[in-house]
């Protein structure tokens, strides 16, 4: 393709690849290689030296993952990407990156489990603190941000309550300070959602979720600056390691061409089931960011969000033992953890996704032992519902 600014959806086929320098191949080749040859000696030296573009070993770039990495830095339209093996491995590379000992992170008010966890490792093999933060006021984020803070961590959507986060506001109160603002967008996707638009500074997913759409590849995207990419390249992802195979990042880009389809369907269902679970008499609490009881999350979602997303959390009424006879009623919803897959799947975030969180620590997010968190999946939206349906009868 030219220079041309094509939307989004014509972006997630396209961008980042030209077929004429593949052979004239409709779909981008896998390159299933760990090293590529050099012509000669000297041209190996010149490569080792960063003097010339090209490839050396799958470790430090490959060009299957580079045109995936050129696609999500178009779609998140931030400057440049890099594709990592898991989204943890991403969320630590950048943690790590960004931060030394003795440094503060300032962490919006939930994070995804093993965010949590390598958070208390950073804490307490290298006394890099962390506290969590509603981030509802600039007054609030100036008394929480410390002398020390290098890095502000969001997560909006928060997994699994589904609280907005103001990125805006976020970024204007970071940006006085000259202090960098990551955001996971996994929930979201780039279609949805693109934080660097917003005055962000660094996009991470878990590549795993919607990016992928189809449940069998473990992957995560970094999207940022060119200058901090190519640092997090050159130093934290080559030596740690956490790199992606080109075969999964083949399936990224397979996945990336029904991202906009795919997620207009998950919205699609997910809103009719919201209608259907808001007045439910077994319903205790509904979290959804288009859910127009909770005001002020709603106008925040208009402003940053295209659309509510294909993430429901609710509390049932009664206990945890409640909450899981309801999953054990389920037939055609699936347990399980993960999200975005083609399959509506249910959790219990107490005793799976956040259960290295302790109870104390669980409770003050707001996740309560009765609550679960749905990803709504592309099946038709009136089989889940009375899936749904049938499943809390029986409780």
């Amino acid at each position: 393709m030219d220079n041309k600014n094509f939307r989004f959806e014509t972006e997630a086929i396209h961008s980042g690849y030209r077929s004429g320098e593949h052979q004239g191949s409709l779909v981008p080749p896998l390159y299933q290689s760990s090293t590529f040859t050099f012509a000669s000696a000297e041209q190996g030296e010149r490569r080792f030296a960063g003097q010339e573009e090209g490839f050396i070993y799958s470790r430090l770039g490959n060009p299957t993952v580079k045109i995936l990495e050129d696609r999500m830095a178009t779609l998140e339209q931030g400057e440049a990407a890099l594709a990592f093996s898991s989204g943890m491995a991403a969320v630590s590379a950048v943690l790590t990156a960004l931060t030394k000992t003795g440094d503060h992170i300032l962490c919006s008010q939930g994070v995804y489990g093993c965010t949590f966890g390598i958070l208390q490792l950073l804490k307490g093999k290298y006394n890099i603190e962390h506290d969590f933060s509603a981030m509802t006021s600039l007054e609030m984020l100036e008394k929480d941000l410390r002398p020390n803070t290098t890095c502000i961590y969001i997560e909006t959507p928060i997994n699994p309550t589904m609280k907005l986060v103001d990125l805006e506001l976020v970024a204007h109160a970071a940006k006085q300070r000259g202090i960098p603002v990551v955001v996971d967008n996994t929930f979201c996707s780039p279609y949805l959602q693109t934080p660097i638009t917003h005055g962000c500074d660094i996009v991470i997913h878990s590549a795993t979720k919607y990016i992928c759409g189809h449940g069998d590849v473990i992957a995560g995207i970094v999207v940022g600056p060119s200058d901090f990419i190519r640092r997090v390249s050159k130093t934290t992802q080559k030596d740690i390691g956490g790199i992606i195979s080109p075969f999964d990042a083949w399936l990224l880009l397979r996945g990336l061409k029904t991202l906009p389809v795919r997620m207009d369907r998950h919205c699609e269902n997910a809103n009719k089931l919201v209608e259907f679970l808001r007045n439910h008499p077994k319903i205790e609490i509904l979290y959804f960011p288009g859910n127009s009881d909770h005001i002020e999350d709603n106008e925040i979602m208009q402003k940053q969000m295209k659309k509510p997303g294909g993430l429901i959390s609710f509390s049932i009424k009664g206990t945890k033992q409640t909450a899981q006879l309801f999953m054990n009623h389920l037939k055609l919803i699936k347990i399980a953890v993960s999200l975005g897959d083609a399959e509506t799947l249910i959790q219990h975030p107490a005793t799976m996704t956040h259960a290295v969180v302790p109870e104390e620590d669980r409770r003050k997010m707001g996740i309560e032992d009765t609550l679960l968190r749905l990803s709504v999946g592309l099946e038709a939206w009136e089989d889940i519902k009375e899936d749904l349906e049938q499943a809390l009868e029986k409780i």
